[in-house]
């Protein structure tokens, strides 16, 4: 990837409309920063400690977590670093770098949420051939692919970008490196450019949303079917905490780059709402609505030797 631009570095300037307000924001968000880092690693341990949680539902989960331990990782650091009052500067490459692994991480966690749907339709759908269909080789494979081609997205719209000449103006109206806002900086025609953004950022994920109701509507025209009540409640307890980390993964994505007409401050808002928010809810969605992931974190937390045992 060649820089044909004088740009060295750029500035960020942070979430508009919010001059002043550097202190109660940095505690606000260290705290959401924290608490994702300690429930998404609690999440992980818990499930690691229990031979009970080694199925392939759980195998998703425990890298679903690691992925949202990371994802905030990407532009949350650098957001706290100048909220503290320290230097807003990023360089060239720190900013290629933000933009390349928000957009793997995203893009993972996208196709990641589909892999899982899929999971539960062959669990409740096909519940005799479940562990033949998902088997440890298929789970692999499926955990690897969505990091595989998460990274062939980033990568494409990371290049695309970049490629671009940067000769003028370095200050980014935002508090991260993003597409929409560095192709403003950029001294070509970009036309062309966001719409092809438009497609892989937009309808990316809007296709594998509508692959995730797909399996859904299968999955609740089965679990109607089954006589028992505990059964069925199991069940839509199970799904329902998958269907509620969809939403809020994809509600964002939706407001951010499939509006025709682009609000920089509602951007911000719905941006950190989907980088710190989302990933400290999943957590919380997982464990209070799954009674194995409670038991387990219970005796994680209540007996130290609980881990070594299992391991």
């Amino acid at each position: 990837m060649r820089n044909l631009s004088a740009v060295t570095q750029f500035i960020l300037l942070g979430i508009p409309n919010t001059e002043g307000l550097e202190t109660m924001l940095f505690v606000l968000f260290l705290s959401f920063y924290i608490f994702t880092l300690m429930g998404n690693l609690l999440i992980l341990l818990a499930i690691i400690s229990s031979t009970r949680l080694h199925t392939p539902m759980y195998f998703f989960l425990c890298k679903l977590s690691i992925f949202d331990i990371f994802f905030p990782s990407v532009s949350s650091p650098k957001m706290l670093f100048y909220l503290s009052g320290n230097s807003r500067a990023i360089s060239y490459a720190g900013c290629v770098c933000q933009l390349f692994f928000y957009h793997f991480l995203g893009f993972t966690e996208c196709f990641l949420y589909t892999v899982m749907a899929y999971d539960r339709f062959v669990a409740i759908c096909y519940p005799l051939r479940y562990s033949v269909i998902m088997s440890h080789r298929v789970c692999a494979i499926l955990a690897t692919g969505t990091s595989f081609f998460g990274c062939i997205q980033a990568t494409f719209l990371t290049t695309l970008t970049f490629q671009l000449p940067y000769c003028g103006p370095n200050e980014v109206d935002y508090y991260f490196c993003d597409i929409p806002v560095m192709l403003k900086l950029a001294c070509a025609d970009t036309s062309a450019l966001e719409m092809v953004g438009f497609i892989s950022v937009g309808l990316m994920p809007l296709s594998c949303f509508l692959l995730i109701l797909t399996s859904y509507s299968f999955i609740v025209c089965a679990i109607l079917q089954i006589r028992s009540a505990e059964g069925r409640r199991r069940a839509f307890s199970t799904c329902s905490a998958h269907l509620t980390a969809i939403l809020l993964f994809y509600m964002p994505v939706v407001l951010i780059y499939l509006r025709p007409t682009p609000s920089p401050w509602l951007d911000a808002t719905v941006q950190v709402l989907n980088n710190l928010v989302t990933p400290m809810l999943n957590p919380l969605i997982y464990s209070l609505r799954n009674k194995e992931v409670k038991s387990s974190l219970w005796k994680f937390l209540h007996n130290p030797d609980f881990l070594p045992e299992q391991l």
